[in-house]
């Protein structure tokens, strides 16, 4: 009676979770280029560093610009018992003027040109920025693909395991079997059971990074994600590092900063020469003691004097510093692609040469032990233990193949975010109604 129990909960288990399982195969399989349309569309960072971008563009159309002029009115020389009379004296006047700063020549354009490679860095910061997002969604995506794919395998094994204890249940009620073996199959099903319960967070947490990454609200759904082939990768590791270095954003960012430390050093320099304020007075006089009272004009020009040397010095010195900063994060930078695209060359050709010996050689074998496995026990030349390893074998072997199916996608989505550009057309996709491989 206890055993009957026990075989009908792990039963009434099974058809729980297959009916959970089938939640997302009623969805249409997601298109991932439509994902990555949405995400760079939609996702408020990106906006963020777009508007960051646009800040620092309009700073720059201000750099370079003429202060505005300052306009001036006074009264001059008024005599103090006869405040508003402008006649019994002939200093008196009303006078107006304007004063107009100019730079010294040369530093309105090196302002500008700083400010302008300025915004330039935070151009190329948006678009390395798409790079990683677009990275980040693949890997959410091929994440995914794993997940459910270990999730139908882990469904076709309790549908093997529920065969094993029918033929174990078989042979024990005819004597030729022992009740451990039962029990055996139900400890498997648990096992299974517990892997299946992690698989859905795993697929609950990947779809809130989809819909993070998408901004989309948190219970949106996710479909499954369509069976592919490996696309093939034809670039060498030299050309995809030229390409790197001809593509990357980052890159161009560090070489705009740098291009920037050199142009504020520039400027910087031009600090030891003088700013000149132009003014211009107008006076207004009336005819008193004899004096004509004719209008007169002032022209003047004033300056600073750069003295404060040390400062300047002080300036000069941290546009050095920033340039030689710049540069070498830009040779850092340089060397970290140039590794990045051997390491995962390297992990890719791994995954690669593992999805080939799964398909053609492991795979294919280890069904054919279960089989023979099965048939033996059924005639009793094996006993349940060799079976179990058997079906244990394949489902390892199963689960790794569709890993490194993934894995070598998300590699091809690091190593096209390392190199700038989109490697190669999107992976084929198969026949969603066929088992694959």
């Amino acid at each position: 009676m206890t055993k009957r129990i026990f075989l009908l909960t792990m039963t009434l288990c099974i058809v729980l979770a297959a009916t959970l399982s089938s939640a997302a195969e009623t969805l249409p399989p997601e298109n991932l280029g439509s994902l990555i349309a949405t995400a760079l569309a939609d996702n408020p960072e990106l906006k963020s560093s777009l508007s960051r971008w646009q800040m620092f563009v309009n700073r720059s159309r201000q750099a370079g610009l003429l202060e505005d002029p300052m306009f001036m009115f006074k009264l001059q020389n008024m005599v103090a018992r006869e405040p508003l009379a402008f006649d019994k004296d002939p200093q008196t006047a009303k006078v107006i003027g304007i004063t107009q700063q100019f730079p010294f020549w040369g530093k309105r354009a090196l302002r500008r040109e700083v400010a302008k490679q300025e915004a330039e860095s935070y151009k190329w910061a948006l678009e390395e920025r798409k790079l990683e997002l677009v990275r980040m969604v693949k890997e959410a995506y091929y994440q995914l693909y794993a997940v459910d794919k270990s999730l139908e395998i882990v469904a076709k094994n309790l549908r093997i395991l529920s065969d094993f204890t029918t033929i174990a249940e078989s042979r024990y009620s005819v004597g030729q079997g022992v009740q451990q073996d039962i029990f055996k199959a139900a400890l498997e099903k648990s096992k299974l059971l517990e892997l299946q319960i992690t698989l859905k967070q795993q697929r609950t947490s990947l779809e809130a990074t989809l819909n993070y990454l998408l901004f989309r609200p948190e219970a949106t759904p996710v479909g499954r994600i369509a069976d592919f082939r490996l696309p093939t990768l034809s670039l060498t590791s030299r050309q995809l590092k030229e390409r790197a270095f001809d593509q990357r954003p980052q890159l161009k960012s560090l070489t705009t900063l740098a291009n920037k430390g050199e142009t504020a050093r520039e400027l910087a320099l031009k600090e030891s020469y003088p700013d000149f304020n132009l003014s211009l007075e107008y006076m207004f006089r009336e005819e008193s003691m004899n004096d004509p009272g004719y209008n007169m004009f002032s022209l003047g020009v004033t300056f600073n004097l750069p003295l404060q040397r040390e400062r300047r010095q002080a300036m000069v010195a941290e546009a050095s510093s920033e340039t030689v900063m710049s540069r070498e994060e830009l040779n850092a930078f340089k060397n970290s692609i140039a590794y990045s695209v051997n390491d995962l060359l390297a992990q890719m050709e791994r995954r690669r040469k593992l999805v080939e010996l799964y398909q053609g050689g492991i795979i294919p074998q280890a069904e054919q032990s279960l089989e023979s496995a099965v048939i033996s026990y059924k005639v009793n030349k094996v006993d349940f233990l060799t079976l179990l390893d058997g079906r244990v074998n394949l489902f390892n072997y199963e689960r790794e193949l569709y890993d490194s199916l993934a894995d070598y996608m998300m590699k091809l989505a690091q190593l096209e975010a390392v190199v700038g550009m989109e490697l190669t057309a999107s992976p084929l996709q198969v026949n969603p109604g066929k088992e694959y491989p």
